[in-house]
């Protein structure tokens, strides 16, 4: 059996745009932000607490943060970094997950603890003075482990772990 070369041609292209299409939304669909993670720990009164977190340090990482997604595990999140330590303002517009922001100092020590933050709002959420970096985990974090400001965060970001 004999193929005409121009049909085998059309099929092939037709197969490709298909294929371009599938990978196209997979990655248009692919959550926005920092992709490698790195372990960060908190020590608490009633242990250490280990998180696999993503790290922001561009601009556009900064800016986008955990915006679009629609979920985030118990143990993951997102550390930005605001070297130098400074007054830090966050807002959770576009951000479809309730959030804990845990604010800490350049000393690794937590400042400040903005719990349950409401969901796409753009209310502004501040640092309250001087932070180096926000972990930000889903909400409840902070309750469900104990976690208090004066405690220390664990992580290379800090001179620790």
């Amino acid at each position: 059996m004999k193929l005409d070369r121009n049909i085998v041609w059309s099929l092939a292209r037709g197969w490709l745009a298909a294929v371009l299409v599938v990978v196209g939304f997979a990655v248009a669909s692919a959550p926005a932000g920092a992709a490698s993670f790195q372990p960060l720990e908190i020590v608490t009164k009633n242990g250490v607490q280990v998180f696999s977190v993503e790290i922001a340090t561009t601009d556009e990482e900064k800016q986008t943060g955990l915006m679009y997604r629609k979920e985030l595990a118990d143990g993951k999140g997102m550390l930005f970094d605001f070297n130098p330590e400074q007054e830090v303002s966050m807002w959770m517009k576009n951000t479809y997950v309730s959030l804990d922001m845990i604010f800490i100092r350049a000393d690794g020590r937590i400042l400040r603890i903005a719990e349950n933050t409401e969901p796409l709002s753009t209310k502004i959420i501040s640092s309250g003075g001087p932070a180096r970096a926000v972990l930000e985990v889903v909400a409840g974090t902070a309750q469900k482990y104990g976690i208090r400001p004066g405690d220390r965060v664990g992580h290379p970001l800090f001179g620790s772990k």
